[in-house]
């Protein structure tokens, strides 16, 4: 299983069995932390809870405090993992920082309160990690929103507010853990449309609907990186009549909601089902394809999302799987890899990695065949380029388990962008090479065959 999928399946069985839960999300993080922004645990009233937001050291005060900081409302709770413990600097000694911007005093504190300590966990990661707690009533339709791009494939862009300085005039302010749908508002133009949850009681307000107005055409033009998570601090000036102007600033948990990354497995022999296991995961979403009957079946791969008895002649069905997936083609059958190849060289652009088992002489075996029964053999070029064989990083190792690693590895590696040298493709094909240079490479590439 994977911690994105348990969350929602969680929460799916907390709303069904009547039980109160919270979600924890991170928000921002400072310095060194084992989890980025948009990481997320989810806490039911019995005590189960999934996911994680750090590795395992916040986790058990986070369950027990959960409920108690979502008692008024959705908060953001600040952990320290640096080596000194020590108070912040402006609270009073006699008191406990227990969220932001508020403080318990000593005759409040119940016997289970933590004390100040507890809040610096003392783990020489000298990091802080800003985490938001909401109730499952107001996380729902993020949840649903998550479940909704795994099953559509089609990403989606959010915000969600961490910290408002809105005036403190009765019902203006904008409430933390408030979430807006950029998608939807850049398709309507409707303000009424953005909202994903709305934490404020009572008919929208005007003053709101201009601070939220602003930061959606101000957040509509960022662009993400590298992450797929960010936090943003916001500025801007609004009337307030009749006082004059004032400057408003806010703090947002920037996400691009993405689908799974998708594998396409071509093979299904007995090598491919740690593969689909470690994939699984990683929340990878696996499909697992081969003509022969008895080894595509449901059985060997349980837990495959889909595994089909593919004609080796059906292309139109493997181009649809490889649209936008990491494809690797690992069937120990010339037949079956030279059917798939001839089909995935001629369309590079479909997918996003491509790699092929075996030694590297059968694999510019395969190449030289189909390049001299291909009407224009200029068209694998790109192709062959973006082709890597033999398949997966040289870590070591031996049988199944090492090979569904290197394999892991190197998909991973390409598909998040981090193409060191050693992630580029590994073959250095020319459509003119000979075949005497071609089974040269023999004794040099015998590598995971």
């Amino acid at each position: 299983m994977n911690q994105t999928a348990d969350i929602l399946d969680l929460a799916m069985q907390a709303i069904q069995q009547n039980i109160d839960a919270v979600l924890a999300t991170v928000v921002r993080t400072e310095g060194s932390a084992y989890r980025q922004p948009g990481a997320m645990m989810i806490i039911c009233a019995d005590g189960r809870s999934v996911g994680m937001i750090s590795g395992g050291c916040l986790e058990p005060h986070i369950i027990k405090r959960a409920f108690w900081l979502t008692r008024y409302g959705a908060s953001v709770q600040i952990y320290q993992t640096g080596d000194d413990i020590g108070y912040l600097n402006n609270a009073d000694p006699d008191s406990t920082v227990i969220e932001e911007g508020t403080t318990v005093k000593d005759e409040d504190r119940s016997e289970d309160d933590p004390l100040e300590g507890e809040l610096n966990f003392g783990l020489g990661c000298n990091g802080r990690v800003h985490v938001l707690f909401e109730r499952l009533a107001t996380a729902i339709p993020l949840l649903d929103l998550i479940r909704q791009v795994r099953n559509t494939q089609q990403p989606v862009t959010i915000a969600t507010l961490v910290r408002s300085d809105s005036p403190k005039i009765k019902g203006t302010e904008m409430q933390v853990g408030t979430r807006i749908y950029l998608d939807k508002y850049l398709k309507t133009g409707k303000l009424a449309d953005v909202y994903l949850n709305r934490h404020m009681a009572g008919d929208s307000n005007t003053l709101i609907d201009d601070m939220f107005l602003n930061a959606i055409k101000k957040l509509s033009k960022y662009k993400f990186h590298k992450k797929n998570a960010e936090y943003i601090e916001l500025t801007g000036n609004l009337e307030l009549q009749p006082t004059g102007g004032w400057q408003h600033e806010a703090e947002w948990l920037f996400q691009r909601i993405c689908p799974q990354n998708r594998l396409l497995i071509c093979g299904a022999g007995n090598d491919v089902i740690p593969l689909v296991t470690m994939a699984k995961l990683q929340d990878w979403h696996v499909t697992v394809i081969d003509s022969r009957p008895q080894y595509a079946t449901r059985l060997r791969f349980s837990q495959a999302d889909s595994v089909l008895c593919l004609a080796l002649d059906d292309t139109e069905t493997l181009l649809k799987l490889s649209a936008g997936a990491a494809v690797a083609v690992m069937s120990h059958s010339l037949a079956q890899d030279h059917a798939r190849l001839a089909v995935l060289l001629k369309h590079s652009t479909q997918y996003r990695y491509l790699g092929q088992l075996g030694p590297r002489y059968r694999t510019e075996r395969l190449i030289k065949e189909i390049s001299e029964i291909s009407a224009n053999p200029n068209v694998l070029a790109d192709g062959i380029r973006k082709l890597h064989y033999p398949i997966g990083y040289k870590l070591g190792g031996d049988g199944p388990e090492a090979l569904a690693l290197s394999i892991m590895a190197q998909m991973s590696a390409v598909i998040y962008g981090h193409t060191s040298q050693t992630s580029l493709p590994n073959n250095h094909y020319d459509l003119g090479t000979s075949e005497q240079s071609v089974f040269n490479n023999y004794k040099n590439d015998y590598a995971h065959d």
